[in-house]
């Protein structure tokens, strides 16, 4: 079979900052300027991802999501920025974040309308791509509201990749193609990972302990179909839509979690190699969520270029342990205690549950990396470990 993306890009999750969880589209321009998804809101969240660091620990992408756009289309067919928002238009925002080192992602829809109903992109393939190419586009999320039929909806998500590919630019293609399908049809994976450079399994994510629950759930329930597809030049995206996770956003920063979870959150993004899309206001971020997101450790367990997601190896009394294979024989290891009443508890397993057993023959190293960078210490292949978790929180390990 043909590859038909293969483009050579996202080796590694990508990982950025998107606007949908956060900002929504309601804010209006005129009374909320410094909320409202314009030009101006993405200025300023480049400048911060630069002077505050998270360029260097390697978010890359700022990514405008849906309302973008002016209702209609310009003379020629082609997709216009809403004058109002974007009064400079996206070339001259993506020549301001190329300037800061930073990559520009847009969204568009593969039916007639967008989720919010702005123009979509069927039957626009080819203009629509060769647009955002003539833009400086770097990023393209294609949603999947508003089509008619599944063949249909299958069929602009292959046209369009077909089509980014044929503008020569390099734009990684994030798709929500198996998150529409899934209700009617199994996904299959092969193709969609030969089209696509990451896609959405599941639900926006919100900012809440019970939609990083019902993530966590998904995923290991359909771990045995979906992890062995992810890898270089295509992953699976928790969400990229909505929250910390699914484009794998990550909502850690904002309200709903308590710190704990967003220490789960982000573990757990990690093991799952997910991509890592914040969705909060980097202008106002509080020094906590500001250290975890940028752990560089846990980043390093993310963007591991072995390139292997994790899955869930056993449950036991409300304890989830979950592993992640990376380079240079390691393991990343999560034991996250999902009881939400009393305190700390402990969880003990022997050593030759990781890694087939292997993780450990004869001995290893152990690195506790969340909540708090500590050394374990080195354990024989038939010792166990002992590991004290709060309640909804997670400790990450490298082994």
């Amino acid at each position: 079979a043909v590859r038909a993306l293969d483009n050579g890009l996202a080796r590694t999750p990508p990982m950025g900052w998107l606007h949908w969880e956060r900002f929504l589209c309601g804010t209006d321009c005129g009374t909320d300027p410094r909320r409202c998804v314009s030009e101006r809101l993405f200025v300023e969240m480049a400048d911060v991802m630069v002077a505050e660091g998270w360029r260097d620990v390697g978010y890359e992408f700022i990514c405008i999501d849906d309302c973008w756009m002016a209702p209609t289309r310009d003379e020629q067919g082609r997709l216009q920025a809403d004058p109002k928002r974007f009064p400079s238009g996206i070339r001259k925002l993506a020549d301001y974040v190329h300037s800061k080192g930073l990559k520009l992602g847009i969204y568009s829809d593969v039916g007639n309308k967008t989720c919010a109903g702005f123009p979509g992109s069927y039957n626009h393939y080819d203009l629509d791509a060769q647009t955002f190419a003539s833009w400086g586009v770097d990023l393209l999320k294609f949603d999947g509201c508003n089509s008619d039929t599944l063949e249909l909806l299958a069929e602009g998500y292959r046209r369009m990749s077909l089509a980014l590919n044929k503008t020569g630019r390099s734009i990684v293609y994030s798709c929500e193609w198996p998150f529409y399908l899934r209700p009617m049809k199994q996904p299959n994976y092969t193709e969609i990972k030969q089209y696509c450079n990451h896609w959405r399994n599941f639900f926006d994510v919100y900012d809440s302990w019970s939609s990083i629950k019902s993530i966590l759930d998904w995923t290991a329930l359909h771990q045995d179909s979906i992890v062995k597809i992810a890898g270089p030049g295509g992953w699976n995206d928790p969400d990229m839509a909505s929250a910390f996770v699914f484009l794998s956003q990550l909502v850690i920063g904002n309200f709903g979690l308590s710190w704990d979870q967003a220490v789960t959150q982000m573990a757990m993004w990690a093991i799952m190699a997910a991509p890592l899309f914040m969705s909060n206001d980097l202008r106002h971020i509080s020094p906590e969520a500001k250290w975890l997101l940028q752990n560089k450790e846990v980043i390093a367990i993310n963007q591991d270029p072995l390139g292997k997601q994790g899955y869930q190896i056993t449950k036991d009394k409300n304890f989830e342990l979950w592993e992640r294979p990376l380079s240079g024989q390691a393991y990343a290891v999560a034991v996250l205690n999902r009881q939400e009443i009393g305190g700390p508890r402990n969880f003990t397993f022997p050593l030759t549950f990781l890694g087939n057993g292997l993780a450990c023959n004869p001995a290893c190293s152990v690195w506790q990396v969340l909540p708090a960078s500590r050394d374990c210490g080195v354990y024989s292949w038939v010792s166990s470990l002992s590991m004290e978790v709060n309640p909804t929180g997670t400790v990450l390990l490298k082994v």
